[in-house]
């Protein structure tokens, strides 16, 4: 009797390396991108793990050593867990939540929304993208501003056809009413964010009102010839952190005529260095959540049941709830405040370098004047040139503005301050100004 031959469990070398062709695959994923953001990131966590020295100013999220989740938020997850609180959640979330949003948009944003208006999920992400797949048919006009979050990759994914408009320092980075003007009757979807990711800045009180009585009055003029309306998706997911005059303003609460064209986007994510618990919602008309709770059914993109229970108990917690924003933001504040001066000494002391001052978010927009000049023995070219002179010469990571859909070799560079400590930034500031003392 011949003996059967013992099938081969080693599928190494079946499976083709990363850099080889891909049979098979669509055309779709295809052109599917993959991040910049993650690509740098996983590059300076390699250079950490060889144990270089590197200020990480890349990432948008948190370093639990430096900010943890609120101890209360933590105690209320555990509690549910024990409660048994590990079953499927609703798919439009759990109710105490969503009547814990609705009182949140009416105590801190002044805005009074229906149960049937609020929707839960996992994260801001599939908020923004199920707002996209809701509204956006193939070829539809989208706008946004660059640089932004991410945009460019969910028109991609949606089909859209994106219309990336670039915004400028002298108008702090963000869009308005003029700006938008051209474009406003052929759009199905305005994508904003404030504060900005990636540059720290808030929109203007006029600046969103301006566009929001625009969209309302083109709204009006669709609807008297039956057009499909022009929608809003609102990334407000850095709301809570401002800093000094900065405010934070909603289209809805500056035109209330803007709620049926809405969606406001929110979460535990960055206002409760939640990044990993991964709990959003979303705020807008009943008819388009309704729609996008029925997407979210298919793909599975509800937040975990306990940390929806935990949300809720926490966000029910006013004292705790407060008292973790009065630490948080004046953590993220004396952190960006230290980049602030010691990138004004610089610049005071002749320093290639300008900046826009801490306006919210945990982001500041810096702009390194480098490009065409030869420095510490380089010659400087590109953005992607600057990110590597700053990172092998000074040990400081940051993120370029193409990294944000932006052209052009301008300079202008995201610093995040999420994952260092205060005396890891004054090392790094301390770095950073001889190498640009070292311009040739």
């Amino acid at each position: 009797m011949t003996a059967s031959k013992t099938p081969d469990r080693n599928l190494t070398h079946f499976l083709p390396g990363d850099d080889a062709a891909q049979p098979g695959l669509s055309r779709y994923a295809d052109r599917v991108e993959g991040s910049t953001i993650l690509r740098i990131a996983a590059e300076i966590r390699a250079m950490q793990g060889r144990g270089e020295q590197v200020l990480n100013l890349t990432v948008g999220d948190f370093r639990p050593d430096q900010f943890p989740v609120p101890e209360a938020l933590v105690d209320y997850i555990v509690e549910a867990l024990h409660d048994g609180e590990t079953n499927y959640p609703p798919v439009d979330g759990v109710p105490e939540l969503r009547e814990q949003i609705r009182v949140l948009n009416r105590d801190d944003l002044g805005l009074e929304y229906p149960m049937e208006s609020v929707l839960v999920a996992g994260g801001a992400r599939p908020l923004i993208y199920s707002t996209y797949m809701a509204v956006v048919d193939p070829e539809d006009c989208v706008l946004y501003p660059v640089p932004s979050w991410n945009n460019h990759h969910y028109a991609y994914l949606s089909g859209a056809n994106a219309t990336a408009l670039p915004v400028s320092p002298d108008r702090n980075f963000h869009l308005d009413a003029e700006a938008i003007e051209p474009w406003i009757q052929r759009a199905r979807l305005l994508c904003l964010n404030s504060p900005l990711n990636p540059t720290g800045t808030c929109i203007s009180e006029s600046a969103l009102g301006g566009i929001s009585e625009a969209i309302v009055r083109e709204n009006s003029r669709r609807e008297a010839i039956g057009q499909r309306p022009l929608y809003v998706v609102y990334d407000q997911v850095y709301r809570t952190l401002t800093y000094g005059d900065s405010r934070h303003h909603t289209p809805v609460g500056l035109v209330p005529e803007m709620a049926p064209y809405t969606v406001l986007v929110d979460a535990v994510s960055k206002a409760m260095s939640g990044t990993g618990l991964r709990v959003g919602w979303a705020a807008g008309p009943p008819h388009l959540i309704a729609k996008m709770r029925e997407m979210a059914g298919h793909y599975g993109a509800w937040a975990p049941r306990a940390e929806q229970v935990a949300t809720a108990r926490f966000l029910k917690d006013r004292t705790a709830l407060s008292a973790h924003r009065v630490s948080f933001i004046g953590q993220l504040h004396d952190r960006l405040d230290r980049i602030h001066l010691a990138l004004g000494d610089m610049a005071t002391a002749g320093c290639p370098v300008e900046h826009i001052p801490p306006q919210g978010a945990i982001y500041l927009s810096v702009r390194f004047d480098l490009v065409g000049k030869r420095v510490a023995g380089r010659d400087i070219r590109t953005n992607e040139d600057i990110r590597r002179l700053l990172l092998e010469e000074a040990g400081l990571g940051v993120l370029p503005f193409q990294a944000f859909g932006m052209e052009g070799d301008t300079g202008w560079m995201r610093i995040s301050v999420g994952a260092v400590s205060p005396s890891e930034i004054d090392a790094g500031m301390v770095r950073l100004r001889d190498v640009l003392t070292r311009v040739e």
